[in-house]
């Protein structure tokens, strides 16, 4: 199963795809969608949407995980992360897909053990579940941490599924 990551931001949303057999797991692709801090907000959301429709139609995900957001202490940076996260949560669900949200100290649990652990710490061990991954920053790093959060649980649900059937 191809398994799409997206870590919103209205600067830079990261993205990383992964294929998920079993337990297994095989990086695919990562990258960023930018947009241009110099242009109107509605005109950057649009940058945003195009670069993700192209990375779904590009890569041909089966899934997708979208990280969830805490609450800034500025609200208009909160608010405009929000709208950088509806595109995130749209483009995917517009193609057809499947979207999960996790919270940052999920992915986090997911992928370290540990809730509360450090973004190197977490790209650390992208780098180990992923042997080989070239990381397209930081942002990306983040991506495919969602995405491999999505796998282990996609992967619990398919496990109970068949335990059930």
């Amino acid at each position: 199963m191809r398994l799409l990551g997206l870590d919103p931001g209205l600067q830079k949303t990261g993205w990383g795809v992964v294929e998920a057999e079993g337990s297994r797991l095989r990086h695919v692709a990562n990258g960023v969608v930018t947009s241009n801090a110099k242009r109107p907000l509605s005109d950057r959301l649009v940058e945003l949407y195009s670069g993700l429709s192209e990375v779904i139609a590009d890569w041909k995900p089966h899934s997708c995980a979208v990280e969830e957001t805490f609450v800034n202490k500025n609200p208009t940076s909160t608010l405009k992360l929000g709208q950088a996260r509806g595109i995130a949560l749209l483009v995917p669900a517009q193609a057809g897909l499947d979207v999960a949200e996790y919270t940052p100290n999920h992915v986090k649990k997911s992928v370290v053990g540990a809730g509360h652990a450090a973004k190197e710490q977490v790209d650390a061990m992208v780098q180990i579940l992923l042997p080989g991954v070239k990381i397209n920053g930081p942002d990306a790093a983040d991506a495919l941490a969602v995405a491999i959060c999505h796998a282990h649980h996609v992967g619990h649900q398919a496990s109970i599924g068949s335990k059930l059937a």
